[in-house]
């Protein structure tokens, strides 16, 4: 006997209690945002090796970062599970036993997590700032000086829009090292307290503490490029940039003045100011990476609007090839850095000695 009789409604009726069951998820349909958004990404394979940092990449896609926040994001965390598969093939073979090594991944960790608001904290930075277009406007400098000083400049009229953003990448990475002061400062207290509550010192724990002595130096050099820092925010809020100005980034000057208080030769000093060039060109060519995706970003959402599919199939594309090129000048700029500040800083201790 049939289910229903011919001409019946049952199988249209049937039809719609089965669709539901038909159709995908609502995670799994078009959502706005495209390859980029949170949906589709979380659906994508996963982007690192080391579980906590592919849950760091998805908690940032949660809170809707940028699209320059997230390609810069990325590239940190391609750097830190760099590092941090190093460092086991080394603790493997027993070569990390004071966890040293350990201990610095574990503080640049933090510095991550600080840097784009994934530690938590009230006041991490909001994921829909608009990198480029907002600057510092919604971003928390955590000292009054800075703010009086950026305030200061933004009302001056001395400054071009070019010069207010470059002097904006000033603030921001002077707030960031800072941060990055607090965190090593907090890790050396940690370190001391534990040393305090040993009864007898061991042959470890005397290694421990010419490791603190070697953090205590590099403290001292955190604190003194930071009061650098500061005067040269004080000095060019007040005064304008100077055109005769041999470099202009502001992570070049940063090293530059540290080179210079290093035990290098002339050569060697000639050597690194070339370097320098070459690596301020870099960074520039990041910076307009950086900005061509966010106003890539911006076209993507727009034309998600229009309903034009072969459009925003076009766009998507443009995106994503703009999106890969961000990220891997991004990792090659940051691990350049690395590199630069490891050498100098061995000049520097080395001047001391």
């Amino acid at each position: 006997m049939p289910l229903w009789a011919p001409g019946s409604a049952a199988p249209l009726l049937l039809l719609l209690l089965l669709l539901p069951l038909l159709l995908p998820p609502p995670s799994a349909q078009a959502q706005p945002g495209g390859r980029y958004s949170r949906e589709a990404n979380e659906g994508a394979p996963a982007e690192f090796r080391l579980q906590r940092l592919e849950q760091l990449w998805q908690k940032a896609h949660r809170l809707h970062l940028s699209a320059v926040k997230l390609a810069e994001l990325h590239s940190d965390l391609r750097i830190q599970e760099k590092d941090e598969l190093s460092w086991k093939k080394l603790k493997a073979e027993g070569l990390d036993e004071d966890g040293e090594k350990e201990a610095k991944l574990r503080r640049n960790l933090h510095v991550i997590m600080a840097k784009y608001g994934l530690d938590g904290k009230k006041d991490a930075q909001l994921g829909g700032t608009n990198f480029i277009k907002d600057g510092l406007e919604n971003d928390v400098l955590d000292d009054p000086r800075l703010e009086k000083l950026w305030n200061k400049a933004k009302a001056s009229n001395m400054f071009s829009e070019e010069e207010l953003e470059k002097l904006r990448r000033e603030f921001t990475h002077h707030k960031e090292k800072v941060r990055d002061y607090h965190l090593l400062l907090e890790t050396v207290s940690r370190t001391e307290d534990i040393s305090k509550n040993v009864i007898q010192p061991l042959e470890e724990d005397v290694l421990k503490e010419e490791l603190l002595h070697q953090k205590h130096r590099e403290l001292k050099e955190k604190l003194q490029s930071i009061n650098q820092g500061f005067e040269r925010l004080r000095k060019v809020s007040h005064q304008g940039y100077d055109a005769t100005s041999e470099f202009e980034e502001p992570r070049v000057i940063d090293l530059w003045d540290m080179a210079k208080l290093g035990n290098f030769t002339e050569q060697e000093l000639e050597s690194l100011r070339e370097e320098l060039k070459h690596f301020e060109a870099k960074v520039e060519k990041h910076h307009h990476y950086q900005k061509q995706l966010e106003i890539s970003h911006e076209k993507l959402k727009h034309v998600e609007g229009m309903g034009d599919k072969e459009h925003l199939s076009r766009s998507k594309e443009k995106y994503s090839v703009l999106e890969g090129k961000t990220k891997e000048l991004g990792y090659k700029v940051k691990k350049h850095l690395q590199d630069l500040s490891g050498r100098i800083s061995r000049g520097l201790q080395h001047n001391e000695l």
